[in-house]
């Protein structure tokens, strides 16, 4: 199951990539998205499944789990949604502002 997991990855690394070096704006900003989403399930499955009680004290005697894996996924779900959202903002304002969401057009002339 692991690495059905770690192949998911490999094709949102790959997806992200293509999208990355797209011309267009949209596609850049959604290649970002893609790829901190593949590393959300990277970080997801380097942690694995660990089965235990809840971290309490004074709870049980036995082996707990380990949270951090899901607090590290959760702050970095939560500051790729902020930085998306900028992006997006910016990819707008640069679209208002020129005209074009391609690259090239937004280049400017040759002569510069």
């Amino acid at each position: 199951m692991e690495s059905l997991i770690l192949v998911l990855v490999g094709v949102l690394v790959a997806v992200a990539t293509y999208l990355i070096l797209s011309k267009q704006l949209l596609r850049v900003i959604l290649g970002t998205a893609v790829l901190s989403h593949a590393a959300h399930l990277l970080i997801l499955t380097m942690g694995g499944l660990k089965k235990g009680d809840v971290p309490l004290l004074g709870e049980s005697e036995g082996p707990y789990t380990d949270a951090l894996p899901q607090a590290l996924i959760l702050t970095a779900i939560v500051i790729s949604f902020a930085v998306t959202a900028f992006v997006l903002v910016l990819g707008y304002r640069a679209y208002k502002t020129n005209g074009s969401g391609n690259f090239d057009e937004m280049r400017g002339t040759p002569d510069e």
